[in-house]
């Protein structure tokens, strides 16, 4: 019983400074420091991830967390490190401002979070998935994903919108440990490169903006057309 109680307090505290990251990685305006964010959030991922193998005593998750250890807090953040190098260190001014954009994503992520964590069981594959932990990282991660859906509509910065990526990419590897726990490792290593090349992709062609347009913001990509 000791033992149940400490886990479920680390998992909770675990998953609060995994979401605060998530906030930080989508609502800090320089770049360098959104990019720490994402890497902090990446790195909670993990070990959230090797918490689970614990309780759940599932070596396939062992090999997930140190692929996305490799992937998430070492790969991608260098691949984006490299490149925010050469610009600025503010990102390009968003639709929102500060304020009205962090009340906007606090309200959705408390709603949405709240929505799945109440009715779980409409996307819960078993009865397990529907009992905590499994049940609040469900909600979790959907709510993540949604967070970086936001970054994705809301921000013109092809950098933040490969960090937007990047969350709902890890919001998708959160949900699959309640809902797919024992993917091959073939399977898991298949989904972490289509994700290591799609952000070298996004990369390459904000460094193309960049280098046209003296920016990246992607709204002047509009200027294509004429």
């Amino acid at each position: 019983m000791i033992t149940d109680f400490a886990n479920g307090n680390l998992i909770i505290t675990l998953y609060l400074l995994h979401f605060v990251f998530s906030l930080f990685a989508a609502e800090l305006r320089n770049l360098r420091l959104s990019i720490l964010a994402i890497v902090i959030q990446s790195l909670f991922l993990a070990t959230i991830l090797a918490v689970f193998a614990v309780i759940s005593d599932n070596p396939t998750l062992y090999w997930w967390s140190l692929t996305a250890l490799i992937t998430k807090v070492i790969l991608i953040p260098y691949l984006l490190w490299r490149y925010v190098r050469q610009l600025p260190t503010a990102e390009t001014r968003p639709w929102l401002s500060t304020g009205p954009s962090v009340a906007v994503m606090l309200i959705l992520a408390i709603v949405i979070y709240g929505f799945l964590h109440t009715n779980v069981e409409f996307i819960a594959p078993s009865i397990q998935a529907s009992m905590e932990p499994a049940r609040s990282n469900l909600a979790l991660s959907l709510t993540i994903c949604t967070l970086g859906l936001w970054v994705l509509v809301v921000r013109k910065d092809a950098v933040k919108a490969v960090i937007g990526l990047v969350l709902l990419e890890n919001g998708v590897h959160l949900s699959l440990v309640t809902l797919a726990p024992t993917l091959p490792e073939t399977t898991i290593l298949g989904i972490v490169s289509n994700v290591i090349i799609t952000v070298w992709l996004l990369i390459y062609l904000a460094g193309r903006i960049y280098q046209t347009f003296e920016t990246t913001d992607t709204s002047t990509l509009s200027e294509l057309k004429h």
